[in-house]
């Protein structure tokens, strides 16, 4: 099923790799998953989001769960060292060479670093090397981390412009009822929009490891769908559960057609805005219809932010209608907030743009 894609990010869970009670990598299931690799490494290129390092340095830390964000670095800290080697020893037999990229959620938001990681994954798969990525748990804080790595593959996926995202995970897909208290539940084959019935049924199961849920591969599908990706979530604990994929043991969110361009792409699933501006119905109407946000239908502002920062923008109702890329910062917009373009340059003292937010670094949300 997976002989039609070509570059495929394969995001593994904690529950997957590290052994609940031994805190241990599963190394038989590591070395079987890395053999099912192999197999397709030499036609497509892969990427990696792999889990597990605050499991595996959690027993050097404390022998109960962890709690304060700076054990959890630590942990990680410990954790990631091990997790790395495994990696290049289980492919090393292979001749399959890896690296290590550790990204935390500024890297994705920010646009310059969003690009520097880009090319350097692009550079790894030209050398036919397979980046295995972790976010930074090190020294993300909880104000700037993904907080699960379902969300950091599908950013990856996006970035790299992969056509395929693969959740492994400890079920074999998204399930009408809760497969772990229900008997028989009815498993969904195929999906094709997310919609609020499915939201509503993703119940979000936690596990002792792992930090996601059935909840979070779905905002991971849905980030993906719209960009062209289609995403797949699928029982690790099988034998070949790469190539074993089929429509019965998973289940697949078949990708959406997108028009967006690659920065419009990056914006329209942008995690942490750093602001907000409100709109009144006039420039409501301007947005719709694919025009510039102009300093006269702002009525109000949230959050701090600079020139070039992502914000979003909410209509009177505080529904959001669009996000895009501030062409001021914070203490300006509040000078020519409700002020007609001609008036910018006596008011700030300088020649600024005529837009706040202009129509090419901006993307309107859809319902």
């Amino acid at each position: 099923m997976i002989n039609k894609f070509k570059k495929i990010v394969i995001k593994i869970g904690s529950n997957s790799i590290v052994d609940q009670k031994t805190r241990k990598i599963k190394s038989k299931w590591l070395n079987e998953l890395c053999d099912d690799i192999s197999k397709i490494h030499k036609t497509k290129k892969i990427a990696v989001v792999c889990s597990g390092a605050i499991a595996l340095g959690s027993k050097s830390i404390s022998k109960n769960n962890l709690r304060k964000l700076e054990d959890k670095q630590a942990a990680a800290s410990i954790g990631q060292i091990e997790l790395a080697h495994q990696w290049r020893d289980k492919l090393k037999k292979y001749k399959i060479g890896v690296s290590q990229i550790l990204l935390t959620l500024e890297d994705s938001e920010i646009r310059r670093r969003y690009l520097n990681a880009k090319n350097t994954i692009s550079s790894l798969h030209e050398k036919n090397i397979i980046p295995i990525i972790n976010e930074n748990d090190t020294v993300a804080t909880e104000e700037i981390r993904y907080g699960d790595n379902d969300k950091l593959a599908a950013r990856v996926a996006q970035m790299i412009e992969a056509d395929l995202l693969v959740l492994l995970s400890d079920v074999d897909g998204l399930y009408e009822n809760n497969p772990k208290k229900t008997k028989n539940p009815k498993k969904i084959n195929e999906v094709y929009k997310i919609n609020k019935k499915i939201e509503n049924i993703a119940n979000n199961q936690t596990s002792e490891l792992g930090s996601g849920g059935i909840m979070t591969k779905i905002i991971a599908a849905k980030i993906c769908m719209g960009n062209g990706c289609t995403t797949i979530i699928t029982n690790s604990n099988k034998k070949n559960p790469i190539t074993s994929i089929n429509i019965y043991n998973s289940t697949i969110f078949h990708s959406l057609v997108s028009s967006h361009s690659s920065k419009k792409k990056w914006l329209l699933n942008h995690l942490n805005p750093s602001g907000s501006l409100k709109i009144d119905d006039g420039a409501s109407i301007a947005i719709i219809k694919n025009k510039s946000l102009l300093p006269a239908g702002i009525i109000g502002i949230n959050g701090k932010f600079k020139r070039g920062d992502v914000i979003t923008i909410v209509k009177k109702n505080n529904s959001k209608i669009a996000i895009g890329i501030s062409a001021y910062d914070v203490n300006d917009i509040k000078k020519i907030m409700g002020k007609k373009t001609k008036e910018i340059n006596k008011i700030l003292g300088f020649e600024g743009r005529d837009e706040v937010i202009h129509k090419d670094n901006l993307v309107k949300f859809y319902e």
